[in-house]
């Protein structure tokens, strides 16, 4: 069993948010190479954000249908932890890069419409470090509302499954709910815990890191 749920603070574009994060035991964050994003960062910036990351908290970079020269320009500079693929990018797309990856599933649209579905679409990326869920949107992400997470029973359910990450409407309200009921091995944060799109709370951050550690207490009593 999961005793201890990881927890990932996404869309960071300031320094003293990074500080913020880890300060209240974020195990990771995430930065956005999506132009279309409103939490979209520049390599330039990307590389001043590394600077303000601790040992022992790992980055992640996000990238959405980017040309494999974006993802090399990316890699080379910042030297992210975990590459994040959000986008409609192939199982061989995905492992191009020789580097431990992260695939998002979009659920509830077109194909990951049933929990065996969801599963199918999933298990293709069978090698990825862990297999991301988020709310299905033309967006790819971003839109701070929750999906049925009825239609992960069949990921959960799976010998097979990769470590798996939930998103999409998390909050430091309801993530305590969610984990004790679907026990995921971490949970992914954005807009849950900001003032404005890529401005994060400190206190959000702090309480929704709380409400994290409550469930696992929870959990362990169980």
């Amino acid at each position: 069993m999961n005793n201890r749920t990881r927890i990932k603070v996404c869309g960071l574009t300031r320094s003293q948010d990074i500080m913020a994060a880890a300060r209240v035991g974020a195990d990771a964050i995430g930065l956005v190479f999506y132009p279309a994003s409103k939490r979209a960062v520049t390599i330039e910036q990307a590389v001043a954000l590394r600077q303000h990351v601790p040992a022992f908290v790992s980055v992640t970079a996000l990238f959405v249908n980017a040309s494999p020269a974006e993802v090399e320009a990316v890699v080379n500079a910042v030297q992210p932890d975990l590459l994040q693929f959000h986008g409609d990018e192939t199982p061989d797309q995905c492992r191009q890069y020789g580097r431990p990856y992260m695939r998002a599933i979009r659920v509830g649209g077109l194909g990951t419409d049933t929990p065996e579905n969801v599963l199918t679409a999933a298990s293709a990326y069978g090698d990825a470090a862990a297999w991301l869920f988020d709310t299905h949107s033309q967006a790819y992400g971003g839109t701070g509302t929750a999906f049925d997470h009825q239609l992960l029973e069949a990921v959960a359910a799976s010998p097979h499954a990769r470590p798996w990450v939930l998103a999409g409407g998390l909050a430091p309200d309801t993530v305590s709910d969610v984990i004790v009921r679907q026990q995921p091995y971490a949970v992914d944060v954005s807009s849950g815990v900001e003032e404005a799109p890529g401005i994060k709370s400190a206190a959000r951050m702090a309480q929704f890191v709380q409400a994290v550690k409550d469930a696992d207490a929870i959990r362990s009593r169980a």
